[in-house]
């Protein structure tokens, strides 16, 4: 916009200097031709407004006042400056000249001379090359062509017209500074005021240009929330939709495994009771207790097999309990449940953190440690917590023979459901099956899961 500005505001700029400086120049011009016409006017009557008879009863004059005027007018100040001088009837006869062959001629009355004789007073300039009558092309001096009204003193009546063609180099400069001076200031007056109005159009620009770059900015980054926000929308429809057919897979595993595994013991062992081995007379003593025995052992494996299960599926209480008190129960429970031994190493663990994170790393580790003992043979189990920035870290491996990540079924509950939970807080899940041993790491930013 600023560019334009001073592209078009240039171009009017300078068609209004030339056309106000044409104006201005030609009045000043106008005003100091008139001025300078009035003085000299002036000077030439007094001069010879004496010698003249009463023009309005005298139609030509004698040889005394022609002689007259031709002493007067060719010599002193006069003599100087006037280069031609006639004197006009009405009618357009020359009463007198200083060029004695125009006397008494009679010419057609020109505009010049008309106006004159209507009382006004015409002054024009004539510069050196300018065309003109025959009688001045051949001058090669700038002159100042005078028509003035001679008055009849007691009446004002216009009885004659004084032509009189001055010298002009001295106007001629005094026009020529008036001209350079207009035009200067003409020049000066619309560069100031172009440069005023430039800077404020400019100032106005860069500001608008800073406010619309502004807003640009606004706009990308409310683009860009807006497209985070319709990622995160799908990632959460998604992730809502996984997560209800995780739960339906894990209800169904939690199913499977009391269906084949203390059902199948309870039913074993009512079975047992259902046989008349316990209630025939003929059954020894030893018999029965061995066979009270066997649907005692059924029974408590079936009842150790149902507490395992609760197990995994009760948290202890961690709302309370600070980030190393969580992996220290966690491993602890995983001690005990399979007598394995587990490694676990802590580094500034942060002091608070969201229940929901805390969950979720628990359940992390338990279920890396279960996989770790299930698959890896519990050998070389170890826990690592390690603190990023403002990223909280941690890292569950084994020592075991690891695996191909492509024969992961999609059955698979476990670590689908670790991802899932992991991601669902804006956290990152990685695995790494290449032989020897098997690492799964995750992180959690510490800001994210609060402000989450």
């Amino acid at each position: 916009m600023a560019k334009q500005f001073l592209l078009a505001g240039g171009i009017v700029a300078a068609s209004a200097m030339v056309a106000v400086g044409a104006f201005v120049t030609s009045l000043i011009e106008d005003a100091v031709t008139r001025n300078s016409a009035a003085t000299t006017a002036l000077y030439v009557d007094s001069v010879i407004a004496p010698l003249l008879p009463d023009m309005q009863t005298t139609r030509v004059l004698d040889d005394a006042v022609a002689r007259a005027l031709d002493e007067t007018l060719g010599q002193g100040a006069l003599g100087n400056r006037l280069l031609a001088f006639r004197l006009w009837r009405a009618d357009g006869t020359v009463l007198y000249s200083n060029d004695a062959e125009m006397v008494g001629k009679r010419v057609a009355v020109n505009d010049e001379l008309k106006t004159a004789f209507d009382g006004k007073m015409v002054a024009r300039f004539k510069p050196v090359g300018d065309p003109g009558d025959e009688a001045d092309e051949t001058t090669e001096t700038p002159l100042l062509r005078i028509y003035n009204p001679v008055l009849q003193p007691w009446s004002g009546q216009v009885v004659a017209v004084s032509e009189f063609h001055e010298v002009a180099y001295d106007f001629e400069d005094s026009l020529h500074r008036a001209r350079l001076l207009t035009w200067f200031a003409v020049a000066a007056f619309t560069l100031a005021f172009f440069v005023a109005l430039s800077a404020i159009v400019m100032r106005g620009g860069r500001t608008i240009e800073k406010q619309r770059l502004a807003l640009k900015q606004r706009v990308d980054e409310l683009s860009a929330l807006l497209s985070q926000n319709e990622t995160l929308r799908s990632r959460l429809q998604q992730a809502s939709q996984r997560a209800t057919a995780l739960n339906e897979k894990m209800l169904r595993r939690i199913g499977a495994d009391l269906h084949d595994g203390p059902a199948q013991l309870v039913a074993y062992a009512s079975l047992r009771l259902d046989s008349d081995l316990l209630t025939r007379p003929s059954t020894s003593m030893a018999a029965r207790e061995r066979e009270i025995a066997a649907i005692k052992a059924s029974l408590d494996e079936a009842m150790h097999e149902i507490r395992t299960i609760c197990s995994g599926l009760v948290l202890p209480q961690i709302e309370t309990a600070s980030l190393a008190e969580i992996l220290e129960r966690c491993v602890h429970a995983h001690r005990q449940r399979t007598g394995s031994a587990v490694d676990l190493s802590l580094s500034d663990p942060p002091e608070r953190l969201p229940p929901s994170a805390k969950i979720c790393i628990y359940r992390f580790v338990q279920e890396a440690l279960n996989n770790a003992y299930r698959h890896g043979g519990g050998v070389g189990q170890r826990v690592v917590q390690s603190v990023d920035g403002d990223r909280v870290r941690i890292e569950v491996g084994d020592g075991g023979p690891g695996f191909d990540l492509s024969e992961i079924r999609p059955t698979s509950i476990g670590l689908a459901g670790l991802r899932e939970r992991i991601e669902s807080l804006g956290g990152t899940f990685e695995i790494d099956g290449a032989a020897p041993g098997t690492v799964v790491r995750m992180s959690l930013g510490i800001k994210e899961v609060g402000e989450a």
